[in-house]
């Protein structure tokens, strides 16, 4: 996805304003981006406070990930606990359930608890106390914040820049799983959206997004540009195809988009 993007969006030196993200998730496009004004925003109080644990004290962040333990039974203890009040404790007890949980997968129920079974210890140890230094690095450059998607669109001025990847089932109309902290993603938060970019881009910023391909979701976007993403994990995850069911949706013309 990052190849692809990559010749889509503009370079950081471009960007006259603030960059955006209103949906960070795991960040991959702001650390290759790397802007130098940023705010990342996303709905998930458990995601914001890794980054604002790491951004505060990546060192004690690091200490207490270590402590936990390496067995099954030690991952559904920790999953299944109530969150301590200190945020370095709470930012390393979610980063590593995320590190440990099955396929790094983000799902919680009902009543906003995170219930993802256990996925083994191999993605544990491919991040280093060292990338957590440079992750800090990288978050001390922007604003972080825990906010609707609405709200954190609302802010984006003229020369500012969005890019945002929403909760979606590529080439599916609506996200039908417990998966948005604890809440579906449905076809109604896809019209909000549209409609909210739309009022952006009249103040003046610009925004890119990938989102499904499905008809109905491309149709909320008509006066902006589109194209198809060649490539990605489709359905299926984890498994790479050409059919990705994901479309690639921008206010300005990127190489490549047809206007809708």
């Amino acid at each position: 996805m990052i190849l692809f993007l990559k010749d889509h969006l503009p370079l950081p030196s471009e960007i006259e304003g603030v960059y955006i993200e209103p949906f960070v998730g795991g960040g991959a496009v702001f650390f290759h981006l790397q802007p130098p004004i940023a705010l990342l925003a996303d709905a998930n109080p458990e995601l914001i406070d890794i980054y604002r644990g790491i951004r505060y004290s990546p060192k004690a962040v690091w200490k207490l990930y270590c402590k936990f333990g390496g067995t099954k039974q030690d991952y559904q203890y920790v999953r299944d606990q109530i969150a301590s009040e200190s945020l370095t404790e709470r930012a390393a007890r979610m980063l590593f359930l995320n590190r440990t949980c099955f396929k790094g997968m983000w799902r919680h129920n009902k009543e906003g608890n995170f219930n993802v079974g256990y996925g083994g210890q191999a993605r544990r140890w491919v991040i280093t106390e060292k990338d957590l230094q440079l992750t800090c690095g990288f978050l001390r450059k922007a604003k972080l914040r825990c906010s609707d998607f609405e709200d954190t669109i609302d802010l984006a001025k003229e020369g500012d820049f969005l890019f945002l990847d929403p909760p979606y089932r590529p080439g599916s109309r609506e996200y039908m799983n417990d998966h948005y902290v604890g809440q579906k993603f449905d076809f109604s938060e896809h019209q909000r959206l549209s409609i909210v970019l739309q009022k952006a881009k009249r103040r003046g910023a610009n925004w890119a997004m990938t989102t499904s391909s499905h008809p109905d979701i491309v149709n909320l976007f008509k006066k902006n540009y589109a194209q198809d993403i060649p490539q990605g994990t489709g359905k299926m995850p984890g498994i790479t195809t050409k059919n990705s069911g994901e479309v690639f949706i921008s206010s300005y013309k990127a190489e490549g988009g047809k206007k809708l």
